[in-house]
């Protein structure tokens, strides 16, 4: 863990209240409730296109309401300063672009940002915190590599430890295991159970694979044309009837053998009713 803590110890509260969501015109997310778990991991799951990652882009303050409002530890994000929400939440979007020369460990430097005086110069606490970060991610000799020439899962493991640098109580991940092999997503994940087990972060994420979401979170949410349609325990909500409607597949659920979590087993896709 962190060898020192500079953001908060105290769990941020986040929740929306009748959030809409919309690029330009198009509404893609309207009158949404709904309210993280503080210290637990959650994860939207839902078909492409069902606005998983809008949400999170709205949780994050990347994108603005159109109507409602994120709040904040009781505060509507917008109204909050930037700093100040970014040493409370921090975000890993889909397929970030670093410039180009950037080496690893000036990309993962830039999450020590919202500490920064006005001169912008790392004490040696932020000097040890990204230390930290890139042994954790099993990125430390690969931190003077220019971002550019990393393989597709090592460019993905220095964003996570440029995300763990911020060292907030709050940690957003869209798609976490993207360009990751089995072993690399597997210890990706087991990362965010341990800082979410050990620190108490509290992690909300969005993956495709329904398996990984079951076994490592403590909360789904199941997303379809924008909207909540199914909540609660993966239990609860990896079951045969919720797959049908919000991917439109038959499957068979059966529990883990090993970890007691549902597995999903799709074997069909159901037919499309025409339009």
């Amino acid at each position: 863990m962190p060898p020192a803590k500079t953001g908060s110890k105290n769990g941020a509260q986040l929740k929306t209240d009748n959030l809409s969501l919309a690029y330009e015109q198009l509404v893609v997310v309207e009158g949404l409730s709904l309210q993280i778990q503080t210290g637990k991991i959650t994860t939207f799951v839902g078909a492409n296109g069902s606005g998983k990652s809008t949400i999170l882009k709205g949780l994050a303050r990347i994108l603005k309401p159109k109507m409602g409002a994120v709040y904040l530890d009781g505060k509507a994000i917008h109204r909050i300063p930037t700093k100040q929400v970014a040493q409370r939440l921090a975000m890993l979007p889909q397929s970030p672009q670093a410039p180009d020369g950037l080496t690893v460990r000036e990309l993962v430097s830039y999450g020590r940002y919202p500490y920064q005086g006005g001169f912008g110069i790392l004490q040696k606490q932020d000097q040890e915190i990204i230390r930290w970060a890139l042994e954790i991610t099993g990125m430390a000799d690969l931190d003077k590599r220019p971002v550019g020439t990393l393989s597709g899962g090592q460019r993905q493991r220095a964003w996570i430890a440029m995300a763990l640098c911020q060292d907030t109580p709050l940690l957003l991940l869209d798609e976490p295991t993207t360009f990751l092999d089995m072993a690399y997503q597997l210890e990706v994940l087991q990362l965010l159970h341990k800082l979410n087990q050990e620190e108490n972060r509290t992690i909300v994420m969005v993956l495709h694979d329904l398996n990984q979401a079951a076994r490592y979170s403590d909360y789904l949410f199941a997303i379809s044309g924008g909207k909540v349609v199914a909540q609660g325990a993966p239990e609860e909500v990896i079951t045969p009837e919720i797959l049908r409607q919000v991917f439109g597949v038959e499957a068979l659920v059966v529990k883990d053998p090993r970890y007691g979590t549902p597995l999903c087993i799709p074997y069909e896709v159901m037919e499309r009713q025409p339009v």
